[in-house]
Formats: C-alpha cells, sequence, structure tokens
C-alpha cells in the first residue's frame, strides 16, 4: 500500500577545507548546511511523471522518454532530467506501475556551489521512496542521487548527494569512502554569495595549467592543503574555532595561489576577517560563487552586514546533522 502524498527534505553544504586540492588526492572536509530543498511527491493514477520546479519557474511532463513542457520550453527538460530519473528509479525498484507529480522547491541559492540540485535530487528520491512504502536505505538513495547527479555534473566526486543523504560533516578523498567526522560543537558560518556564475570545468582547468607551468611549486601547494584538511579534523573534535579560522584563512591563501579566488571573493573574505570573523576562504569552486566566515555567534550578524557593504548578498548557516529525512 503506498502514500497519497508525501514531503521530504535534504539539506545543502558547504566545502569548509579542501577543495581542488581533493581532485589531486588530497582529503576534503565537507558539512551540511541548515538551508534544505524540499520535494512534494503526490501518486497519480497513469504512469506519468510531473515535474514542478517552484524556483527555476519551469514544468513538465515526462511520458517514457518522451517530455511535454508546460512552462520553460526545451530547456525545461533539461533540468528536470535528473529529478525524474531519480523517481523513476525508484518507481523501478518498488515495482510499481504508478506515476507521480513532483514540486520541488529549495531555500538553498541555486548555481552558487552549495549543492542545491544534489539536495533537490536526493528530497525527491527520499519523497518517492516513502511515498510508495519501498523502504529503501540511506545507501539506496545515496546511489539513487549520485546516478542523477550524472546527468548535471557527467562525473561527480559523490560529495554533494553524500552530504544530502547523511547529512552531518564528512572526511572526502577520491576513490575512498567518505568518512563521517566528530564535530564538537555548533560551526556558526556567514555565507556571501557573489552572484556570479562560474563553471566547474573552467577552475579546474586553471588549477590543472597552474600545475603544468610549475610543478615543483604546485605539488607541495597541494600537499599542504591536504595537512590543512586532517589538522581541520581534530580542531571540529575538539571545538577550536580559533584554530579553524586560522586554517580557513590559509587555506584561501593557497586557493588564491593556484588561481581560482577573484576580487569579489577576495573583498568578501576581507571584509568579514576586519568584522569580527574568525577566518574565511572561498567554497566550492571559486572564481565567483560563495565564500563562508567562520564568526563567534555574536558576531555573525555584523560580518554578514560587512559582506553585504562589500557587494555581497549573505546569510547565516549552521550545521546540521540530519540528511535526508521525511517532512510529514
Amino acid at each position: 500500500m503506498y502514500l497519497l502524498e508525501v514531503v521530504a527534505s535534504a539539506p545543502g553544504k558547504v566545502i569548509l577545507f579542501g577543495e581542488h586540492f581533493v581532485v589531486y588526492g588530497e582529503p576534503a572536509v565537507v558539512m551540511a548546511i541548515d538551508k534544505r530543498a524540499y520535494a512534494l511527491a503526490e501518486s497519480r493514477k497513469d504512469r506519468r511523471i510531473y515535474i514542478n520546479s517552484k524556483n527555476l519557474g519551469i514544468s513538465g511532463v515526462f511520458v517514457g522518454e518522451s517530455f511535454e513542457a508546460k512552462k520553460g520550453g526545451r530547456e525545461a527538460r533539461v533540468q528536470l532530467e535528473p529529478i525524474r530519473k531519480a523517481a523513476q528509479k525508484v518507481l523501478n525498484l518498488a515495482e510499481r506501475k504508478i506515476g507521480v507529480s513532483i514540486e520541488v522547491r529549495s531555500a538553498i541559492p541555486i548555481a552558487v556551489g552549495l549543492g542545491s540540485s544534489a539536495a533537490v535530487i536526493t528530497a525527491t528520491a527520499t519523497a518517492v521512496s516513502k511515498l510508495l512504502s519501498a523502504d529503501l536505505s540511506k545507501e539506496d538513495i545515496f546511489r539513487i542521487a549520485y546516478e542523477a547527479e550524472r546527468i548535471v555534473h557527467g562525473t561527480p566526486s559523490g560529495i554533494d548527494p553524500a552530504i544530502s543523504t547523511y547529512g552531518g560533516t564528512l572526511l572526502f578523498s577520491q576513490n575512498k569512502d567518505f568518512k563521517p567526522l566528530e564535530v564538537k560543537g555548533d560551526i556558526p558560518l556567514v555565507i556571501g554569495d557573489t552572484g556570479i556564475e562560474r563553471s566547474t570545468g573552467e577552475q579546474v582547468a586553471i588549477v590543472r595549467e597552474r600545475k603544468k607551468q610549475y610543478p615543483s611549486i604546485f605539488d607541495p601547494i597541494v600537499e599542504a592543503g591536504g595537512k590543512i584538511s586532517l589538522q581541520a579534523v581534530k580542531a571540529l573534535k575538539t571545538g577550536n574555532l580559533q584554530e579553524l579560522g586560522e586554517l580557513m584563512n590559509i587555506n584561501q591563501a593557497l586557493l588564491y595561489s593556484v588561481g581560482v579566488s577573484n576580487e569579489s571573493l577576495e573583498r568578501f573574505v576581507y571584509a568579514a576577517r576586519k568584522a569580527g570573523a574568525l577566518g574565511a576562504k572561498l567554497t566550492g569552486d571559486g572564481g565567483g560563487g560563495c565564500m563562508i566566515a567562520l564568526s563567534p555567534s555574536e558576531k555573525l550578524e555584523q560580518v554578514a552586514e560587512a559582506i553585504e557593504r562589500a557587494g555581497g548578498t549573505a546569510f547565516i548557516a549552521r550545521k546540521t546533522s540530519e540528511g535526508a529525512r521525511v517532512e510529514s
């Protein structure tokens, strides 16, 4: 027996340490934040999959492999396909010959490196699984979300669907399992959005070119990035925010040196530090997107205001231990 309607959600993420260096085998530290994406799933008597994205203003119906756009034209299919794939996989696993209507919305800023697309897909898989009483495990949800993410990113690392599924804080290394980390206390952050779109591929290529030009200089930088991540794990376990902030500042200097920071990110980083942040750095690809500032709780508002005065859009975020969950 299946339900008529289910709402599920999944969190976004920030990369605290190790972005770009993870490509070269070093560990990265990733944390789920208390901004979530939501998926409402309803059963249908036909076998159609209808999807409506509130944030993007697009919608359409999938009938098998065919697609009919309701809002958004041809581009709607490209953006809705990963959600369809996740829903269809759950339908297949549950062996239910019905359709579903899915409405998604996200409180996570879109296309800025905070894992919005993975959170939407993970929330969808969770909602449809509960709707159909499929009894899928967290591992099942992760695998479904990872496969659907491949439509968006080609060969994703798996960081985003993992953190959206499991929540908490993870140590990630390529070709290795995700390791959950013990984190003592709160990790109060201000996230500053530059509003600048960037390509992951382009940013990775910039770093690769630096490596090609200056290998003897580049390799020790990458190694230092890995050491920072491992030192940060120790600081997270003891709740040493002062040390975490200092490590973030060092990490930012390394990211600047390999070419992935830019004027806006640097301006926000320095504005945050001047306003009382313990540390600040870009998060994700760089070249735009977002930065994060670790701040004492009593200074969060003034750090956010400083980033906005510097030209950014800022909001406060904290770690969350909850991954994908059913809301109703």
